[in-house]
């Protein structure tokens, strides 16, 4: 017995908005092609080629950029509900959290990596927008906050403190610690995990301890993760032990 197919009216795309409360329906927002090119996926596009172009591996690359940017999500609408000042900073929180890597002295010189942030963004944002972007981006990485504490950026201290705790959270991922070693170092299964346990234990543990996390959702999150992260390390303790001592029944016999 066949089934009909069932045929949905057409609809006019070009009138929907991607936000959630407007699909199915014509939304009072503009029509993309009445505003700007859609920025995040430029963003994106600069991040993959920026990845590509200097191999970097997926702990820096896309993946990493994407989980920053949903955190910096998160935290921003529970910030700006405290500072309502923030929400007209809010494209421009959000650039800074995909972009944030792009300059990363890990991989790259970091002084002409920030100067290309900013001529891309030239169309995209207002220069203050792009000067703030800069500023968050060159400063938030954990060896800077060790080596030279918080910058003072004014009325966009809440914004830096919303993308450089996303980053943070994104640090409390086993696997992405894993790979980057692998990655970098070219070590063997065991000598990554070694390496990343080692790096939870000194450093991501520590985090609320040396008062890293400024913001409400980023002190809970983050204890939150801290036990999702000891659970994971466990996992691969015993992924290890199986990879070095073998499994508790024998292998199967060829036959």
């Amino acid at each position: 017995m066949r089934i009909p197919r069932t045929v949905l009216p057409p609809q006019n795309y070009t009138k929907m908005s991607p936000h959630s409360e407007c699909i199915g329906s014509p939304c009072s927002r503009k029509p993309f092609t009445e505003r700007r090119p859609m920025l995040i996926s430029k963003l994106f596009g600069y991040v993959f080629t920026y990845a590509l172009r200097h191999r970097i591996d997926e702990s820096h690359g896309l993946s990493h950029s994407m989980n920053t940017l949903y955190y910096a999500h998160k935290i921003f609408k529970t910030e700006v509900q405290l500072h309502p000042r923030i929400q007209s900073q809010e494209r421009m929180i959000y650039t800074a959290a995909i972009l944030h890597d792009m300059c990363d002295a890990k991989y790259t010189d970091k002084t002409t990596e920030i100067a290309k942030i900013g001529h891309f963004l030239q169309d995209k944002l207002t220069d203050k927008e792009t000067e703030m972007t800069k500023a968050i981006v060159s400063s938030m990485s954990y060896s800077h906050v060790a080596q030279h504490g918080f910058p003072q950026l004014g009325d966009y201290q809440t914004a830096y403190h919303i993308v450089r705790e996303a980053d943070l959270l994104t640090a409390y991922d086993v696997d992405r610690s894993i790979v980057f070693h692998m990655h970098t170092k070219n070590a063997t299964t065991y000598e990554a995990y070694t390496n990343a346990r080692k790096f939870f234990m000194e450093r991501v543990f520590l985090h609320n301890e040396h008062k890293l996390f400024v913001t409400e959702y980023g002190r809970k999150q983050s204890a939150i993760l801290h036990e999702k992260t000891l659970e994971r390390l466990w996992f691969w303790k015993t992924m290890i032990d199986y990879d070095l001592y073998g499994f508790t029944d024998p292998p199967p016999k060829n036959t």
